[in-house]
């Protein structure tokens, strides 16, 4: 390799000096970067306030490019000059400058290219950075993270609290106090590894109500910033124990997307009991680990919409079905299935192009980042008002806050470096280490999202089921496929086979005439698999089976889940359920009618059962 000769002065600096033009706005911008990524390191001045002292280097120099001084009197120029005062701080980025092959030449040419364009150079970073171009900070988006996946945790442990006895209680429709036993039974030892949760200990209903209510104090904690990292450890293993155990009834994204959120926020979050002004700085590995973890759920989301095989994503109308036929739609669903055709095409590609596009963005620079932590926000907006999709919304905009630094927020200049700890050094560590553990899975995760019929490698695989357990490296993707129709399922009772009264549920659709609901961010998980439930038979779907049976017995906890029981004396003999196509009235028959459904009987979908 040529070594390049070097000016040398007759008087160095006792440190390295950056000298730069001080009449460009370009270079003035950029200095402030590099003065706090070197720190102390490097000294900076105006080729106008300290030229003279260098009668070496020609005057034309400081116009042409930086030059940095090395204590030995050597001068380095242009992109070397910046290489080189690395050397004190980050040595890898200097030594790669002589390393890696080409790296010399075309920083240097681009260097070139830049300095004689320094103006289009200058409003370029302006329209990216804005006025300060100094490496971010995010206390504040930390700090406000924090807060807002405290109070998503305390929905979800609140909302959970108000039907465990009814879901998974030991009168529930699936006691837990029955089927950890029958796994142990079935997969011996094994089954305290892949089913990991504190219920093995005990799995009555007031442990379940300890784990609901700890829950709830950690969440508070975690709020108001008492002891935010061990909090978040307890919520984790809280809320997973929850969710192992609540089966079927926990086994949506939105809890697998709390729970890998939640991991991820340990690394995050400082290792003190109090909160204080000199929290020490965010890590680069969990501020790396979160980001990802919201461009992978909203990658895969928009993916695999194109990749799934649904026309209705290509040609744009998977909207004329969606705000009629999903789970629990809102009053105002009616009003946007009431739109304009174009209207709903234009947002489904609006959709398509924020979930698959803008993503890419949260790895840019400051003013593209928030652009894409608007769209990001104003989608999870939209599909809150039209939809009730529990505390998922919740969790998505407390990631999009991590896209937002200090100099946004106005809090730069407040914000104090502090000193880690050694268990926050500790914690540095342990996100290095998961990030190189989970990556594999994750690039896995989203190339599976792009080629949906390949096969994952073996050695993947076994990583991949060993995190699955623990829920902390997931994959995701709502509505890949479109419901494109919408069966109810209506349960009814009798008392002599003869005369059926109906069951009604709190939030999902029964009678016509009552208006969609808003539960967000609570999410009525019966409710919720009654969906589902519509979607196959009796046969598929065992829970509801063994909820015909509670109803038999009229249940107390059971019974409490459904907004009336009509028949509050005794229990019923027997138990049926119909299918009902449901669809949403449009505005003429709602104005004729006042009914905001309209349905056609499909048939039977379970016969009449008794208890014998």
């Amino acid at each position: 390799m040529r070594v390049k000769s070097h000016l040398r002065v007759s008087n160095p600096p006792d440190r390295p000096l950056m000298i730069w033009d001080g009449d460009c706005g370009f270079c003035r911008l950029w200095i402030e970067r590099w003065r706090v990524l070197n720190g102390a390191s490097v000294d900076y001045a105006t080729s106008q306030d300290v030229a003279d002292r260098f009668a070496e280097i020609p005057a034309d120099e400081f116009k042409r490019a930086v030059v940095l001084i090395a204590p030995d009197g050597t001068v380095f120029t242009a992109a070397e000059a910046v290489y080189r005062s690395f050397a004190y701080s980050k040595r890898w980025l200097a030594q790669s400058y002589d390393q890696v092959p080409g790296l010399a030449a075309i920083s240097e040419f681009g260097y070139r290219i830049i300095a004689r364009h320094r103006a289009s150079a200058s409003v370029l970073t302006r329209l990216l950075w804005g006025k300060d171009a100094r490496p971010p900070t995010y206390f504040w988006a930390r700090r406000w993270f924090l807060r807002l996946l405290g109070l998503t945790y305390l929905v979800a442990f609140l909302s959970l609290w108000s039907q465990v006895d009814g879901l998974i209680g030991s009168d529930g429709i699936l006691p837990v106090s029955q089927f950890l036993p029958a796994v142990h039974g079935q997969l011996g030892s094994r089954a305290f590894s892949i089913l990991p949760t504190l219920c093995w200990l005990n799995a009555s209903n007031g442990f379940l109500h300890f784990l609901c209510g700890g829950g709830v104090l950690l969440s508070l904690l975690l709020i108001v910033g008492i002891a935010p990292a061990l909090s978040l450890l307890g919520l984790f293993i809280f809320y997973l124990s929850l969710t192992i155990a609540g089966q079927t009834f926990l086994s949506f994204q939105w809890d697998i997307l709390l729970l890998e959120t939640g991991f991820l926020a340990m690394f995050l979050a400082p290792w003190r009991l109090w909160a204080r002004m000199d929290d020490p700085p965010v890590s680069g590995f969990a501020l790396f680990l979160l980001k990802f973890l919201l461009f992978k759920l909203m990658l895969m989301s928009g993916v695999v919409k194109l990749t799934s095989g649904d026309d209705c994503w290509w040609n744009l109308t998977a909207l004329d079905y969606h705000y009629w036929s999903q789970p629990l739609p809102t009053v105002f669903a009616w009003w946007a299935d009431q739109h304009a055709v174009w209207f709903k095409q234009f947002s489904v590609g609006l959709c398509l192009f924020i979930e698959i596009v803008v993503p890419f963005f949260l790895w840019a620079p400051r003013r593209p980042r928030l652009v894409a932590a608007g769209l990001l926000i104003f989608l999870q907006v939209a599909i809150a008002v039209t939809g009730n999709y529990c505390f998922f919304n919740l969790v998505t905009v407390a990631l999009c806050l991590l896209l937002i630094d200090d100099a946004v927020a106005g809090t730069a200049r407040s914000a104090v470096r502090g000193q880690r700890s050694l268990p926050e050094r500790y914690s540095t560590f342990a996100a290095a280490a998961v990030m190189s553990i989970s990556l594999p899975v994750n690039a896995w995760l989203i190339f599976s999202a792009f080629k949906p019929e390949a096969e994952e490698p073996r050695s993947i695989a076994r990583l991949h089921e060993r995190l699955e357990s623990f829920r902390i490296v997931n994959g995701y993707g709502l509505f890949r496929v479109m419901t494109r129709d919408r069966r109810e399922i209506v349960v009814e009772g009798s008392a002599d086979g003869i005369d059926w009264a109906p069951y009604e549920f709190k939030w999902k659709p029964g009678e016509m005439n009552r208006a969609p609901g808003w539960c967000a961010p609570h999410q009525p998980r019966l409710d919720w698999q009654m969906w589902f439930a519509a979607l196959g038979r009796p046969a598929q779907n065992p829970w509801f089976v063994r909820l015909t049976v509670c109803l038999l017995e009229n249940k107390h906890d059971v019974i409490q889940l459904l907004a009336r029981n009509p028949f509050p004396e005794a229990p019923p003999k027997y138990i049926r359920a119909s299918f009902y196509r449901y669809r949403f009235t449009t505005a003429a028959e709602r104005r004729e009618s006042g009914a905001w459904w309209k349905r056609q009987e499909l048939g039977e979908y379970l016969p009449p059962v008794s208890l014998r």
